[in-house]
Parts: C-alpha cells; sequence; structure tokens
C-alpha cells in the first residue's frame, strides 16, 4: 500500500478518506484505523509532508511525497518491476515445459 499512497502523493495532494476510497477500488479494504497511521508513519519516515487544507468550512490533512518519498517510491518501482520479471519469466519457462511435455505424448 505504501507504494501506491507514494506513487499518488507524488502527483498530487492527498488526504486519508480519497486515499482509503482510491485503495479500496484496487480491492484493498481497510478503514481509517489502518489508513491514518500508515500516513502518519509514512510521514515520520521523512516519506510524505503532510499540511492542514480548509475544504468547506472544514480543514483536512492532506499529505505530499517528499523528495525522500519519490526515492522511496523509485526504489519500491524497481522492486516491484523486478519481482513482475521474476514471475513472469517463471511462468514462461512453465508454460514451455508443459508444451514439451504435450509433445512427448
Amino acid at each position: 500500500m505504501r507504494p501506491h499512497v507514494l506513487h499518488h502523493a507524488s502527483r498530487e495532494p492527498v488526504f486519508g478518506l480519497g486515499m482509503i476510497q482510491e485503495l479500496n477500488r484496487h480491492g484493498y479494504k481497510l478503514g481509517p484505523g489502518t489508513m491514518y497511521p500508515l500516513l502518519q508513519g509514512m510521514e515520520k519516515r521523512g516519506w510524505l509532508k503532510s499540511s492542514k487544507q480548509k475544504v468547506s468550512q472544514r480543514s483536512r490533512r492532506v499529505y505530499v511525497a517528499t523528495h525522500a518519498g519519490r526515492q522511496a517510491l523509485k526504489t519500491g518501482q524497481e522492486r516491484v518491476r523486478e519481482l513482475f520479471e521474476e514471475i513472469t519469466a517463471d511462468a514462461v519457462t512453465s508454460n514451455a515445459s508443459l508444451n514439451g511435455c504435450r509433445h512427448i505424448m
């Protein structure tokens, strides 16, 4: 979830409820009790910076990715890319092995 949050926070300011809704669209089912500590933890790590924003007479905390957050995102993207390549390479190898078995029969 952290890479997903960093991805959005590097493009525009994000807020807790908005990220809950975004992650729900991707199959993550989480509530405020998970999201807000996650955002606060990412801020403590220096990946996000928050500020208060006035919206309809109310204020909410919005988060943007810091330079360190963008670097963490880049590292995360490289890891995901590497994992994806391994997984798809294994799938191709497995399919090739299965196809070879069919030819033997």
